[in-house]
C-alpha cells in the first residue's frame, strides 16, 4: 500500500496489533514526529506494540568520544577522525542528495533544480534519538513500558520470521541502530 502519512494512517482506531517503522522518525521535524506518534497510538489496539528503529545517537557519540582518545595518540587514526564527526552530523547538514552527488555535473544540476536539495527530498535527519529521549517521548504520548530491544529480539510474536531488521545472512541490517518497543 502506498499512502501519504501526512494524511494519517488509513486504518480504524484501535484496529492494529503492531506498528513498525525503521529509519523514518529521525527524518521528521519534531512537531511532525509527535503527530505521527499520536496517529500510531490511535490505530494501535490496547496493548498493541510499536517498534521503532532509528540511528542510535548514544552509540555514535560514544564512538566519537572514544576515537578522540585514540586519535590523540595515533596520527593514522587522527586522519580518520572526521568520519566520526560525520556519523553524528553529516545527514543533518547535507545539502545535496547522496544519489545526486554521484551523478555527472549536468545531471546533478538538473536533478537539484527539479527535485530540490536533500532536505526537500526528506533525506536529512531532523532530529536524533537515544534510548532515554525516545523512551521519554513515548511515555509522554501515553505509550507504556518502552524497552530497548536488539535487532533480533522483540516482544512481537514470531519476530524473527519477518526478517525486517537483519539481512539474508542473519546479520544486523542497519548497524548502530536503536530498537525500542512500547505498548499502546
Amino acid at each position: 500500500m502506498v499512502h501519504n502519512l501526512a494524511k494519517g494512517i488509513p486504518f480504524e482506531s484501535n484496529s492494529i496489533d503492531v506498528v513498525y517503522h525503521s529509519h523514518l522518525l529521525e527524518h521528521l521535524d519534531q512537531d511532525v514526529a509527535k503527530q505521527f506518534l499520536l496517529e500510531i497510538k490511535r490505530v494501535l489496539k490496547p496493548n498493541g506494540i510499536l517498534r521503532i528503529v532509528v540511528p542510535d545517537m548514544e552509540k555514535v557519540c560514544r564512538d566519537y568520544v572514544s576515537h578522540i582518545e585514540v586519535s590523540e595518540k595515533n596520527d593514522v587514526e587522527a586522519q580518520k577522525h572526521n568520519q566520526y564527526i560525520s556519523a553524528i552530523i553529516e545527514q543533518s547538514v547535507r545539502r545535496e542528495s547522496y544519489g545526486v552527488s554521484q551523478q555527472k555535473p549536468f545531471r546533478r544540476y538538473l536533478e537539484n533544480l527539479l527535485l530540490g536539495d536533500a532536505r526537500r527530498r526528506g533525506e536529512t535527519h531532523q532530529w536524533m534519538y537515544d534510548r532515554i529521549s525516545l523512551s521519554t517521548l513515548l511515555i509522554n504520548f501515553g505509550f507504556k513500558e518502552p524497552q530497548t530491544q536488539k535487532y533480533n529480539s522483540s516482544t512481537i510474536t514470531n519476530w524473527n520470521n519477518y526478517g525486517l531488521d537483519f539481512d539474508q545472512n542473519g546479520n544486523e541490517y542497519k548497524p548502530n541502530s536503536l530498537y525500542i518497543e512500547a505498548k499502546a
